[in-house]
């Protein structure tokens, strides 16, 4: 046995100088170099040449790198006469402390250190060794006690060169080996029972290993598909897409999901689809080798995913077919809103053809037994530029009267009522199309034709189908509104009796308005609509300019607008605040789709079930409340396009007022906005219709509107009709409703104002006022009812009110008298018993006075009464008879 030098350099470390042959490094370990010019790369090659033998370091990734071997050796004496440095790393003691001491006795615990004992003497007698050895590092230097471990060792014996028996001992952490262990063990069961196709594939993008699952599904076993790339699996586009996404992934570390892969099987000639993850692999020193590709064939799933979204597709469809079709009581429009649902979205082209009876008015549809009868095309869509007028024989254009020969496949689906494939024309552009009848309570009332083009999937049994619902629908929508048809001019007069007759006055605005229903430039039937404007007078001189517009169309919305038109005047004589009117209003359109009302409705949104049988009534609205005297407008706004304003020399503007939430919404408070107009500005109330359409974006239309208001200074009238010619373009498919008001302030010396201290002296102050303010008015005969009555208000005011009390006085087309105090208390009404001595001031102001009432301030109550002026049409009643009428 040839002897080992006891101080032998420790062959693992690079750093101690000698280095080992690459031959006899294990096998699996990753080298590289350079021998006669050539360089080698053994990643994963497990293989290492005879040729390759020579000097070199490990390299990064070494299989050392992750044991951590280190190595020493013990003199003769059983002492430690070498330390390598990754002992030093291992037991965390520096050479020079170790050598020299005791291996036993520094490294294991006292109970265990007799049996140390004999097996050193073992070993120095010259018997080779091998176990594990539990050791226990140096206490630290500030007492605490040293980290215990398990080391596997290998002694070798040996002799120095004097003779003298020694060891060399290899040693290795058995926790690290058995991480290895570990992670060997789990890394052969991932990648063994993966139920994924699980390639390892090198820096040149081949495949260095395969399992099992990824063989049986190209063939073959797994060694097999060593050294192949994704050209071997892919077709030749696909596999470049792949291959330079793989080398993306190699260079970046960006990882790949659910990339999606389209193939074929060795031997099919099925399309098959595959998902794969792929990410980039490191060595334990950090160096890329490669990419882990993961896949899994997705086939049923796309397919089952297919099916899916056509059954989806087909039910939105519908869905939007039974929303979008039969919203009009007109024969051709509805029969256009089912091309509009259609086109694109089921077919390329599409025409519909009615009976030419049901046109003209006929209550029944004059088709024949044979199918022959005349028809007029209605309506033609099409998804393709310069696509011809489908159908059998001659080109059909829109509006034209025609009828199908007797053995044309459209007249055997109008004869028969079931759908027929009509036969593509050679050279056509057409290459599939459905006849489908249109029948509505078993009668058939025209025919839709659906084309798809070349280049589209033609149509398959699931289509037939949905062509059939389709027409049906339409067929019942274009049938009720042959049925509806004479209701109709009766739901349009109900429209406009709701609408304010002629144009209203009001205090200190001159109004002009137009209505105009919707498609009333196309010289069409119109259509009932939502819209409307109102102008109501309130106390004080004030006035409630609205204008609103409830979403959709037909009788539903026109009764929808009358119920919430009516609740606006209801609630404008409560004299609210216009933020505190929209949110009642927002409350009333609420429970208008619930026959239990606004309760019922919030019951049933808590309960999906019952929230689907309730309509849903949403409607826009602006509330605007002027005061004449003040020449202030609140504003408040409720989903509704802002108001314009015209200053007088300044262009018209659109005033900043928030748009809140549409009125039926719910749960949503409204903001409102208090703006000075002054003398001569023009204000513009308007709906939607006037400035919107389908060929016009909104921002057009409201841009083209602000410019028509260019000259605000003619009159009203003229504004009016100025404003409709410029904006005819955009207008015809909705209603319009223009309310326009241009400002005109009551005069300072038509207004009395004084503040009455809280005192008994001040009822008679008060008498005073009203008389000299009066004679200056020239109003002598209201002069005694006008003292008597102001004496009842500021006498109740001192009675039941609180702070300072304020009179005022409003002359304009009637007289207002106005007292205000800070209290909260409302005056209510009562009847007087014969034998009471008060009680019946309110009632005395309720017998002279043409209107009373009371509203609520942001600082107390106000408490008013109107008298008509002298020489009107209406008398004043006399104080002492109605003072007597009283007992």
């Amino acid at each position: 046995m040839s002897e080992i030098p006891a101080k032998a350099t420790e062959s693992e470390d690079p750093s101690e100088g000698a280095r080992p042959k690459a031959a006899e490094r294990p096998s699996g370990q990753v080298s590289s170099g350079r021998v006669s010019g050539q360089a080698y790369d053994r990643t994963w090659s497990g293989q290492v040449s005879a040729g390759d033998a020579m000097w070199q370091s490990s390299p990064p990734g070494s299989i050392y790198d992750y044991i951590k071997v280190a190595s020493f050796s013990i003199g003769p004496d059983g002492l430690v006469d070498q330390w390598s440095l990754r002992a030093e790393q291992l037991f965390g003691i520096p050479a020079e402390h170790a050598v020299g001491m005791d291996p036993i006795a520094a490294f294991m615990d006292p109970d265990q250190r007799e049996q140390g004992q004999r097996k050193m003497a073992e070993i120095l007698d010259g018997r080779e060794w091998t176990g594990v050895v539990p050791f226990r590092l140096p206490d630290a230097p500030d007492g605490g006690r040293g980290k215990e471990g398990l080391a596997e060792v290998y002694v070798m014996p040996t002799r120095t060169e004097e003779g003298e028996k020694a060891a060399v001992c290899i040693v290795v952490d058995v926790r690290t080996l058995r991480s290895i262990e570990t992670d060997l063990a789990a890394s052969q069961a991932i990648f063994g029972q993966s139920p994924f196709g699980f390639l390892l594939i090198d820096a040149d993008l081949r495949v260095r290993r395969a399992n099992q699952r990824f063989a049986s599904t190209f063939g073959g076993t797994p060694d097999d598909h060593r050294g192949r790339g994704v050209h071997d699996y892919l077709p030749r586009g696909e596999a470049d897409r792949v291959s330079a996404t793989l080398r993306r992934v190699l260079e970046t570390g960006d990882s790949i999901t659910d990339m999606h892969i389209t193939g074929f099987l060795p031997g099919s000639d099925e399309r098959r689809h595959w998902s794969v993850n792929l990410y980039r692999v490191h060595s334990g020193s950090g160096r890329p080798i490669g990419i882990a590709w993961l896949g899994i064939d997705i086939t049923s799933r796309r397919a089952a995913a297919r099916e899916a979204a056509a059954a989806r597709r087909n039910l939105a469809l519908l869905n939007e077919a039974g929303a979008r079709i039969g919203n009009s009581l007109d024969l051709e429009t509805t029969a256009r809103e089912l091309l509009d649902v259609v086109v694109p979205g089921f077919c390329d082209l599409a025409t519909v053809d009615l009976y030419q009876g049901l046109l003209v008015g006929d209550e029944t549809p004059p088709g024949l037994a044979d199918g022959s009868a005349e028809l007029r095309r209605v309506a033609f869509a099409s998804a393709v530029s310069d696509a011809p007028f489908i159908g059998s024989g001659e080109p059909v254009a829109v509006g034209a009267v025609h009828h199908y020969p007797f053995n044309s496949p459209c007249a055997d689906a109008l004869r028969t009522a079931r759908t027929q494939t009509v036969p593509a024309q050679d050279g056509g552009l057409v290459q599939s199309t459905l006849a489908v009848p249109m029948v509505a309570h078993d009668t058939v009332v025209g025919l839709v034709q659906f084309a798809r083009t070349k280049g589209s999937e033609p149509f398959g049994e699931r289509d037939r189908d949905l062509a059939v619902e389709l027409a049906a629908r339409a067929a019942v929508c274009i049938d009720n509104a042959r049925l509806y048809r004479r209701e109709h001019e009766r739901a349009l007069i109900l429209q406009r009796s709701l609408l304010p007759p002629g144009d209203p006055e009001a205090s200190g605005l001159d109004i002009a308005c137009r209505y105009l229903p919707g498609n009333a430039a196309t010289g069409r039937p119109s259509e009932v609509g939502g819209d409307w404007f109102d102008v109501i007078e309130l106390p004080g001189h004030r006035t409630a300019l609205v204008v609103g517009d409830v979403m959709g169309r037909g009788l539903r919305a026109a009764v929808a607008m009358g119920e919430l038109r009516t609740a606006v005047r209801t609630l404008a004589q409560l004299d609210l605040e216009p933020a505190e009117v929209l949110s009642q209003l927002d409350e009333i359109a609420r429970g208008l789709g619930a026959p239990g009302g606004v309760q019922q409705a919030t019951r049933a949104a808590r309960r999906p079930r019952e929230a689907d049988l309730s309509e849903v009534y949403l409607a826009t609205c602006v509330y605007a409340v002027y005061d004449s005297v003040t020449r202030r407008c609140t504003f408040a706004n409720a989903g509704h396009l802002p108001p314009v304003l015209v200053e007088p020399g300044e262009q018209a503007l659109m005033l900043d007022v928030p748009p809140g939430m549409p009125l039926g919404v719910g749960g949503e408070p409204f903001e409102e906005v208090e703006v000075e107009l002054p003398e001569g500005a023009l204000l513009a109330l308007y709906t939607d219709g006037l400035v919107e359409s389908r060929d016009h974006p909104l921002d057009e239309g409201l841009q083209a509107f602000v410019s028509a208001l260019a000259d605000p200074a003619q009159p009203l009238e003229d504004v009016c009709d100025h404003v409709l010619n410029t904006l005819d373009t955009h207008h015809g498919e909705d209603d319009i409703a223009l309310l326009m008001a241009r400002v005109q302030g009551l005069p300072a010396e038509s207004v009395g104002d004084w503040t009455l201290p809280r005192e008994p002296r001040s009822v008679g102050r008060a008498r005073e006022y009203a008389r000299a303010q009066l004679l200056a008015w020239d109003m002598e005969p209201l002069v005694d009812t006008t003292e008597l009555l102001v004496s009842e208000l500021v006498t109740n005011a001192l009675r039941y009110g609180e702070g300072e009390i304020r009179l005022r006085l409003l002359l304009d087309r009637t007289l207002v008298c106005e007292v205000w105090d800070s209290g909260l208390v409302q005056p209510r009404r009562r009847r007087a018993r014969d034998t009471d001595e008060g009680g019946r001031g309110l009632q005395l102001v309720g017998l002279l006075s043409a209107a009373w009432g009371s509203r609520r301030t942001p600082r107390g109550k106000t408490v008013w009464f109107e008298l008509p002026l002298p020489g009107g049409d209406t008398g004043l009643t006399d104080p002492a008879e109605a003072l007597l009428s009283l007992f």
